[in-house]
């Protein structure tokens, strides 16, 4: 499937077209740089936990997420124990997979250990991708690459769950690390069209 031209007059990604909450993250966030410890902490978990799910399901829910997990603190959710996941659970407003949560508690705990390394933005964005992907249908676009293979298994070695190739490339595409925005697309950067 190719882009698709909106009422508005704009082409999107297919995906972007199937609920407003969709179309504005796609035009509003998806792809444009994301930079800081809170910020990629917290793309993390929310690719974990949509991991299975679909993207929508975790954009409707992404006010509670952030309420239930302190703003995606790591410093505060690293501290979280037995009572918090119990909590967490009991949560209806989140994805209630205690695999998932205990992901997010672990990875809070990694992120600060890597503040002694240069942190998490900088070992992100160390694996920028100099591959420019030229995607003309959605079908183009890939599952993962040896970029986000490779990002994935720095992160599994300080200490990171859930984040497996294909996650970690849903991660790169919403951080800005990729453009998998399709070729017409109106948000595809300037380099890639």
């Amino acid at each position: 499937m190719t882009v698709i031209v909106g009422d508005d007059g704009l082409a999107r990604c297919p995906w972007a077209t199937t609920h407003p909450l969709n179309t504005a993250y796609h035009d509003g966030e998806w792809g444009r740089p994301v930079h800081g410890e809170q910020a990629l902490y917290e793309r993390i978990c929310l690719e974990a936990f949509q991991a299975g799910l679909s993207w929508l399901t975790i954009l409707a829910k992404r006010t509670a997420f952030r309420a239930a997990f302190a703003g995606f603190d790591p410093q505060v959710v690293a501290g979280f124990g037995n009572r918090d996941v119990e909590r967490l659970l009991a949560d209806t407003g989140i994805v209630r997979n205690r695999a998932k949560i205990q992901a997010a508690i672990t990875n809070a705990g990694a992120t600060l250990a890597l503040r002694e390394h240069g942190g998490l933005d900088r070992l992100i964005w160390s694996h920028r991708s100099t591959t420019t992907l030229r995607p003309r249908t959605a079908a183009e676009v890939p599952a993962s690459t040896p970029a986000s293979k490779a990002l994935a298994g720095v992160l599994r070695t300080r200490g990171f769950v859930f984040v497996g190739p294909t996650t970690v490339h849903a991660l790169m595409e919403a951080v800005g690390l990729v453009d998998t925005h399709l070729v017409g697309c109106h948000r595809r950067g300037p380099a890639g069209r």
